[in-house]
């Protein structure tokens, strides 16, 4: 009887600093106060915390979760009051998301990004509309652009046309103006999901010339009527976002995962793998399915998916698109 009540307890302790360490994240990323009055609050919160992990050490089990449920409750009936916004003051290369139209095989994207970087502050905002034939689409590119950690990596996928367009979708945070990206605020609801469509000059090139990221670009093996299901699919969710908006999610609603949900759709079968959390790793996973060059070594293939250099010495070339696609 003594284990059973000792596991108990320790299942309840266990249960009680999930809460309270959660919670506290939540009050400081979501409480629409200033920064002396959320530190106030998160004072609070940690005495009541206290006081409820020492009722639970001392034995007072019931009296501690006499504080620990109507605590938790109101916590979650709070969270669940936080909705997203269409509507915010949104950092200028998220200011607009794109959307779609079918008519027939031609296909209309209004808002398309071309952007024409000089530094990270200092850019010509361009919005544009284009037009595309489904019947000319030729190639499916991903590029992964890291930044710090090897194990993560912006994921863009970019549609190329028998004319020589191309046109990158991102799933992006959507930040407002005062905002910075934070991989544990978006655990918490501190950013909306936007889909952005852009040029390859813009997207691209801010993050090889201008953030100064590393870029790699790797050809997807996909059959024609696989590349237009995507496309469409990409326009379907663009559309879906720009109606109704959603909360994006460090793991569960990312660059990568808003992907591999679409592709998913379209191949039931494809399998669930950790790397497609870890995006840094997601050229292995296709590697490993065949959907780039797998004939030479993993490393092989991805020292030579580098564009960074072809990137710079591109710059603002016109050709910009092919130049970055000229082997080595």
């Amino acid at each position: 009887m003594f284990v059973f009540r000792l596991t108990g307890r320790i299942i309840l302790v266990l249960i009680s600093i999930l809460v309270f360490v959660w919670g506290g994240f939540a009050l400081w990323y979501q409480l629409p106060l200033g920064a002396l009055a959320t530190i106030g609050c998160l004072v609070i919160w940690t005495a009541i915390a206290f006081s409820v992990l020492w009722l639970e050490i001392k034995g007072r089990s019931l009296r501690a979760l006499i504080v620990l449920i109507p605590v938790t409750v109101a916590l979650f009936y709070w969270w669940n009051t936080i909705t997203p916004s269409l509507t915010r003051i949104w950092s200028d290369d998220v200011a607009q998301t794109v959307t779609g139209t079918l008519n027939g095989n031609q296909v209309t994207l209004s808002n398309v990004r071309n952007f024409e970087w000089r530094s990270r502050e200092d850019f010509t905002p361009r919005w544009e509309v284009r037009n595309y034939d489904l019947e000319d689409l030729a190639s499916v590119d991903v590029f992964l652009s890291y930044w710090s950690n090897p194990a993560i990596a912006h994921t863009l996928v970019s549609f190329g046309f028998n004319d020589g367009q191309h046109v990158v979708f991102s799933a992006e945070i959507r930040k407002e103006r005062h905002e910075e990206f934070s991989e544990i605020g978006g655990f918490f609801k501190e950013f909306e999901l936007a889909m952005i469509a852009a040029d390859e000059r813009d997207i691209v090139r801010l993050r090889t010339n201008i953030r100064k990221e590393d870029v790699y670009r790797y050809r997807i093996r996909m059959a024609p009527e696989m590349r237009q299901a995507l496309f469409l699919s990409y326009i379907d969710n663009a559309n879906h976002l720009a109606q109704k908006a959603n909360f994006y999610n460090t793991i569960t609603a990312n660059c990568t995962t808003v992907i591999f949900d679409m592709v998913r759709a379209i191949t039931p079968d494809l399998p669930i793998d950790y790397r497609v959390v870890l995006s840094g790793y997601l050229p292995g996973y296709l590697y490993d399915l065949g959907a780039i060059d797998n004939q030479k070594p993993l490393e092989e293939v991805e020292k030579s998916a580098s564009i960074n250099q072809r990137a710079i010495n591109a710059d603002r070339d016109p050709d910009f698109s092919a130049k970055i696609r000229i082997e080595n």
